[in-house]
């Protein structure tokens, strides 16, 4: 398959004659999604949770590794099976049941690439606004966005084959550029923030970090290593998997949280616009290669994701070709980046709102799924056409109480600062303990990881016995 041949495969079993590469050709896509100069930001986010340089950095780096380390092993099930990731889903699941996932995966894509357009916009405003002050910013804003949002949906109708080849040289670039933007501000750096938060601060960071990065990609894991080939040795799947996507944006938190402890304003401002506050002390030379690497950065990662949410339309049973699924998935992504850029007043606020929830179902998903791979699917030969076809099992019941009963308790004790989104979380939580570091926290997310994966090895094996007896 030609990098400028429209990729044909939808989520069927990739064929052997087209699976090619080495795992170590998975580190550039997740390199490349993950190394934007939002990676600079979160680390100013984890700081704002009450934590000193150092708790922010271990906790975050924690974060990262675990996170991605648990979409390095979603990966070994697409080079076994040649299947993207949602379609796998069919086996712990059922092939109606899995629609519930699919349809939530769905979301989370999409809003993922909202995101990451949508910021690609404001922070391109924000430089042009110092770059060519004539320029109206609503101007501005909607054609950066127009230029993104074009961007991302052309890379991903062209498929698999396009993405990892933008991917290595968008990474190349990002390297230079990120190495000459962190000399700039390097003056800038500093060490004076405190630690405010206890113990559950530290949890919290953690959890967040782990929502910041990983979390949001374990529905896509398989979607890049299905066309690896089936002797592929999972060990490399996983570890260069995770190599990519956590590594490169450690460094760049490291380099987020030392900033803000040279400048602990920017913590406020970064909430507002994170790349226009990220730019504010950058010499006017450099504006133009700043806002370059800030949206290839962002689109990186926006590219992944609508590739990823068209596989997941399909596995929701949606009768179009993968190349119109990301069409449909650019027009919503189109309506939503609206609604962050011209209605929501707030971006970190509905930004963090989204991550928490979306956090909490996916950690409940990928704890099943890899359950089910570890102890039901034997080497990956269960993981076979079957899945594909309509006459698969409708419904595996102990994946859906399992995801459902996780879920509706991390959801419950999880907290929200977007005032609409609080109204439907933390319910399991008292008024004290939502004013407290144990809401902070955000623990639903690891009570659902846990919970799901207990719940699904315990009520499947309590079904495996019983359909022998």
């Amino acid at each position: 398959m030609g990098t400028m041949t429209v990729e044909q495969n939808g989520i069927n079993k990739v064929p052997e004659s087209e699976r090619r590469g080495r795992p170590s050709g998975l580190f550039w896509p997740w390199a490349g999604s993950n190394l934007s100069l939002f990676g600079v930001a979160f680390g100013v986010y984890i700081v704002g949770l009450g934590l000193g340089v150092f708790p922010a950095i271990i906790t975050g780096a924690i974060g990262y590794a675990l996170s991605f380390g648990l979409v390095g092993l979603v990966a070994i099930a697409g080079a076994r099976s040649g299947v993207p990731t949602m379609t796998l889903g069919r086996a712990p699941f059922g092939y109606q049941g899995n629609k519930l996932p699919a349809a939530l995966s769905y979301i989370s894509n999409v809003g993922w690439e909202t995101v990451l357009v949508t910021l690609s916009a404001q922070g391109g405003a924000a430089i042009l606004g110092r770059v060519a002050p004539g320029i109206p910013t609503a101007t501005a804003t909607a054609g950066c966005f127009v230029v993104a949002a074009l961007v991302t949906i052309v890379v991903g109708v062209y498929g698999h084959a396009m993405i990892m080849a933008v991917q290595k040289y968008l990474t190349y670039a990002f390297i230079v550029l990120t190495v000459v933007y962190m000399v700039l501000m390097a003056p800038r750096l500093g060490t004076s923030l405190e630690t405010t938060a206890g113990f559950g601060g530290w949890v919290g960071g953690v959890i967040f970090a782990m929502t910041l990065l990983g979390l949001g990609w374990v529905n896509c894991g398989a979607d890049y290593s299905r066309y690896l080939p089936t002797s592929s040795r999972p060990s490399r799947v996983a570890t260069w998997t995770m190599l990519g996507g956590a590594v490169p944006p450690m460094l760049l938190l490291v380099f987020g949280v030392l900033l803000a402890g040279g400048d602990p304003q920017l913590a406020d401002a970064a909430a507002a616009d994170p790349v226009g506050a990220l730019a504010g002390a950058l010499p006017t030379w450099f504006l133009l290669p700043y806002l370059l690497t800030a949206i290839g950065g962002f689109l990186a990662g926006a590219i992944m994701d609508i590739y990823s949410s068209g596989l997941s339309m399909l596995a929701l049973g949606v009768p179009v070709r993968r190349h119109y699924a990301v069409l449909i998935d650019g027009a919503l992504m189109v309506l939503a980046g609206y609604y962050v850029l011209f209605v929501s007043d707030s971006f970190l606020a509905t930004f963090q709102a989204f991550l928490a929830i979306i956090g909490v179902v996916m950690a409940a998903w990928v704890a099943i799924f890899l359950v089910d791979m570890w102890r039901w699917r034997d080497g990956g030969r269960d993981y076979d056409e079957r899945l594909l076809r309509p006459g698969a099992p409708a419904l595996n019941v102990p994946g859906l109480i399992s995801l459902v009963t996780a879920s509706v308790v991390g959801v419950g004790l999880i907290a929200s600062a977007d005032p609409n989104i609080a109204r439907v979380v933390g319910f399991l939580m008292s008024e004290d303990l939502k004013a407290g570091t144990f809401a902070s926290a955000n623990i639903g997310v690891v009570v659902a990881l846990v919970l799901a994966g207990v719940l699904y090895f315990a009520i499947s094996g309590l079904a495996s016995r019983r359909s022998r007896g």
